[in-house]
């Protein structure tokens, strides 16, 4: 079984990335629907609507009772979605609510801030200007979201296993890394890991 969370900055390619990898092992990327989803299991439709607003744009103040609701039907359905076979979950913080799976593979997409806000400029049509200001409120409002409600730096390099920088890596290498990370991974597994008593290799 192969189950990928995928953590990106706008305009880092992590999606296109992801979709790429679903592409090739067969599988569903799963991104907002996880977010739909978990909003109706909590009775929360509200919540759909503040964890989709990226740029902070609609300003949507959840209750904390249904806050926790939300958190928690999103774990359900994120262990759903896991159990029923090969999947690749976009954002939502699946690096953080799946990190004690140890079947669950955490890449961490990015790029310089000038290359992100170029390709945004660029795919969506608009100024330099209105792309930065875009793409830095983007972070925020992610780096936010992981601190308020998991209390984790969205940026800490332990919450994955493979972090890919796109300055000088297209989508289809980066989803070759992925894929031969998790063949290895499964190599790994069917051997047997270290055995036990004999040294790490640091």
């Amino acid at each position: 079984m192969a189950a990928v969370t995928v953590s990106r900055q706008l305009g880092s390619l992590g999606t296109e990335i992801a979709r790429e990898v679903a592409r090739r092992l067969g599988c569903r990327m799963v991104w907002r629907e996880v977010i739909n989803e978990a909003a109706r299991r909590a009775g929360a439709p509200e919540a759909a609507l503040a964890m989709i607003d990226d740029l902070g744009l609609l300003d949507v103040d959840l209750h904390p009772e249904a806050s926790q609701a939300y958190e928690e039907a999103v774990r359900e359905v994120m262990e759903d979605l896991i159990a029923g076979g090969d999947v690749v979950i976009v954002g939502r913080a699946g690096q953080v609510i799946l990190a004690d799976r140890p079947d669950v593979l955490h890449v961490r997409v990015i790029a310089p801030l000038p290359l992100r806000v170029e390709r945004i400029a660029s795919t969506h049509q608009v100024p330099t200007a209105a792309a930065r200001a875009r793409v830095e409120q983007s972070d925020r409002t992610r780096r936010d979201h992981l601190r308020r409600y998991h209390g984790v730096d969205w940026n800490d390099p332990q919450l994955y296993d493979l972090v890919l920088n796109t300055e000088q890596l297209t989508v289809e290498g980066g989803a070759d890394l992925v894929c031969q990370t998790l063949a290895r991974r499964g190599e790994r597994n069917d051997e047997g890991a270290l055995k036990k008593g004999e040294p790490g290799l640091g």
